[in-house]
């Protein structure tokens, strides 16, 4: 049997965290899920450092990655993730409040894996949280890091 990855949640607004949170717990996913509120919170997590650096080694099966963070935003963090050989297979979904064209578009240029707007109202958010939780955490297959 297949370990389970690591959900990372890169997300500063904490009742977005709390009701990403609650979303994935009433799916009742098995996957451990990591939570930062800024984009150098995800680099050092990947990159097992920091207050990470004692953390088990491995990819996560999905980064969901807010645009607007503090210190270093999602699209930075994107870039960077997409740019270094040992991150940029990690399915990198952008969950986040901005439809501005730009942001999209710079972000799937970069290699997003797609692209979620935080719907406004409580039970559509709840229900896209869920979606994202079992696709890219049962679903979607990732290659091992050694398989790379």
């Amino acid at each position: 049997m297949t370990e389970l990855r690591t959900i990372l949640i890169a997300e500063d607004n904490l009742n977005d965290v709390e009701l990403t949170l609650a979303a994935l717990e009433e799916q009742k996913l098995a996957n451990r899920v990591i939570v930062v509120n800024d984009g150098v919170g995800v680099l050092e997590y990947l990159r097992c450092e920091g207050k990470f650096a004692q953390r088990q080694k491995g990819n996560p099966a999905v980064i969901l990655l807010d645009i607007k963070m503090p210190r270093l935003d999602g699209i930075e963090v994107l870039q960077i993730i997409r740019n270094d050989s040992a991150l940029k297979t990690i399915p990198v979904v952008m969950l986040t409040s901005s439809r501005e064209e730009p942001d999209l578009k710079k972000c799937y240029e970069l290699g997003t894996n797609a692209y979620v707007v935080k719907p406004v109202d409580f039970k559509e958010f709840m229900d896209a949280i869920k979606h994202l939780g079992i696709f890219w955490a049962l679903i979607n297959e990732i290659p091992t890091e050694g398989e790379m």
